[in-house]
């Protein structure tokens, strides 16, 4: 069976607020985006099943059911799409539980619909590039398998999402050396820093915990104070 080509990306849209719905489909429909979106969680698994999208954009806060468990579920059903949470809460511990849940990215409302569509567009220019890389690559004893976005140790075996899998390729790229957080926001997302962007720190806490014996007291992923992060592999 040859593979589905298709002329344009399917975004799934999984929110209850129709003006936010509203707004987005005309966004990234004027885009080239395929839109289709659902308004509650039941409905959003039931869609990503039938419809295939590229990309997930997920509310929280549903109101059939918790937006962390809706995440997860979409998770286990689908190891590779790309899901991009929503989210009016702004606390870090907030932020991180959703990548946790395996959520790829978050964008806090109000978010601006310009820096939404520049990081879905990040994710699809990466992914032409390296959906089919077979590079493999150690980290301490851990074994990272790029093609199937996986980091195994003996019997031990864990997922990366495509952005973890993105910071990591890029820190290794560097080895040694010190890659600032405007860089790596730049390379792997494809945005701006500004002020109050955490998520490159939100990514390497969550790296850390998946790929050091003691997160508190990483070994391979270094924190460069004042200037960002190193790799010693």
């Amino acid at each position: 069976m040859t593979e589905e080509i298709r002329e344009k990306k399917r975004i799934l849209v999984i929110e209850d607020e129709p003006d936010i719905v509203r707004g987005l489909r005309d966004a990234l429909e004027f885009e080239g985006f395929e839109v289709q979106a659902r308004g509650t969680g039941a409905e959003g698994l039931v869609a990503s099943m039938e419809w295939d999208p590229d990309c997930i954009l997920l509310d929280l806060m549903l109101p059939d059911d918790n937006g962390y468990r809706i995440c997860e579920t979409l998770r286990g059903k689908n190891e590779v799409v790309p899901i991009i949470i929503l989210t009016a809460k702004a606390q870090e511990t907030d932020k991180i539980r959703g990548l946790d849940a395996g959520a790829d990215d978050y964008v806090t409302k109000p978010f601006s619909v310009a820096e939404l569509i520049a990081r879905i567009n990040a994710i699809f220019r990466r992914q032409a590039r390296l959906t089919h890389s077979d590079e493999t690559f150690n980290i301490g004893a851990w074994a990272i398998n790029a093609r199937k976005h996986t980091m195994s140790k003996g019997r031990a075996s864990r997922r990366l999402t495509f952005y973890e899998l993105e910071v990591l390729k890029l820190l290794r790229e560097r080895a040694e050396a010190t890659v600032s957080r405007d860089e790596l926001l730049e390379k792997v997302w494809g945005i701006q820093a500004s002020p109050t962007n955490r998520t490159v720190d939100n990514f390497i806490v969550k790296l850390r915990r998946k790929l050091e014996e003691d997160h508190k007291n990483p070994r391979h992923i270094l924190t460069v104070y004042g200037l960002g992060y190193k790799l010693v592999p």
